[in-house]
């Protein structure tokens, strides 16, 4: 059965970005570059939501640089209902399907694991239907507070997890790993 892992990148305060922020909230280090590229050097599926395939499409397909060229490599699902193939970003395939029923049968498959990169409201629904087998926080230090966009957690369902590990990337970047719904509170 394939793994689903879903990555997201969060300010100390929950949020994937703030107001005029840079990629990576500025924070883009030797460290947080060898463990994008670590990651991508793995065999995987890319799955992302509209809102997160337009954001990459802007740089991703025509840049040079080795992560964007891996990431061109990579096989990628999008769902969207409002997109229209064919897809500017090689390697990519467009999916209308219900999405926990399309990831249900990704899982049911032997095959590289299912990679989440961003795409907020897909990992909560992915959440929601129990289908994502850990999630993994790249936390920032940083607090955007009245400045921060896009609050991640803000409507997912309460949820207990498990820490699976944490690893320092740099002197600024935690990486923290949980699998959902492991341990409830005694």
């Amino acid at each position: 059965m394939r793994e689903l892992v879903a990555d997201l990148f969060v300010s100390l305060d929950g949020f994937a970005s703030g107001a005029n922020e840079p990629p990576f909230f500025g924070y883009f280090s030797g460290g947080l570059a060898a463990w994008i590229e670590e990651e991508l050097a793995q065999p995987q599926l890319l799955i992302m939501g509209r809102v997160t395939y337009e954001a990459l499409t802007e740089f991703a397909p025509s840049a040079q640089d080795p992560i964007s060229a891996k990431m061109t490599e990579l096989p990628k699902l999008v769902f969207s209902s409002g997109l229209q193939e064919p897809l500017v970003w090689r390697n990519a395939r467009l999916s209308r399907a219900p999405v926990a029923a399309e990831i249900r049968a990704l899982k049911a498959q032997d095959g590289a694991r299912l990679r989440s990169i961003g795409s907020i409201r897909l990992v909560r629904s992915l959440m929601e239907q129990g289908l994502v087998d850990r999630l993994r926080l790249m936390v920032f230090p940083l607090v955007l507070g009245s400045e921060g966009r896009e609050p991640v957690f803000s409507r997912f369902a309460r949820t207990p997890m498990k820490l699976l590990g944490s690893r320092h990337l740099d002197t600024h970047i935690l990486l923290l790993e949980y699998a959902p719904g492991k341990d409830a509170p005694a």
